[in-house]
């Protein structure tokens, strides 16, 4: 039996564009058919159809390939349940170019610290929105006329 590459792309709201993602996939040799997605859906969202529709599509012997850790998932727990699944199937993990091993124990160790880093990156724009009540800012430009 062949194995086959599955895709999966994820973006948080209806404004970004999946494109980027999807054009990653490909490139990463996934088939353009095979890519399932989720529009709109925050990684922390575990009801992800798209999601739901890669996992059932992987069998033993595939690979689920994702652009970024964080496009699959945005916490550790998450992240650990999803890869969990797949290994219990003998279905492999791609992030990027990398295969992740879960049977080596560096493979693990690595896979770990990307997964804290998506969930760090998902909680990260909440506090970079965060503005005390300073009042506005104003920035004046001036054109040198001296030169």
């Amino acid at each position: 039996m062949k194995s086959i590459l599955i895709g999966y792309a994820r973006c948080s709201t209806d404004k970004q564009d999946l494109e980027i993602q999807k054009t990653s996939l490909v490139d990463l040799g996934v088939d353009a058919s095979r890519i399932y997605s989720d529009h709109g859906l925050t990684g922390t969202n575990r009801a992800r159809p798209g999601l739901d529709q890669a996992l059932a599509a992987v069998r033993e012997g595939d690979t689920l390939v994702v652009a970024k850790l964080d496009r699959l998932a945005r916490s550790v727990p998450d992240a650990r349940w999803i890869a969990e699944q797949l290994t219990e199937r003998g279905v492999k993990l791609q992030l990027g170019a990398s295969v992740y091993d879960p049977v080596d124990p560096m493979g693990k160790m690595f896979f770990n610290i990307l997964a804290t880093f998506a969930e760090f990156e998902g909680k990260r724009p909440v506090k970079a929105t965060y503005q005390p009540a300073m009042g506005p800012i104003t920035l004046t430009l001036q054109r040198n006329t001296t030169a």
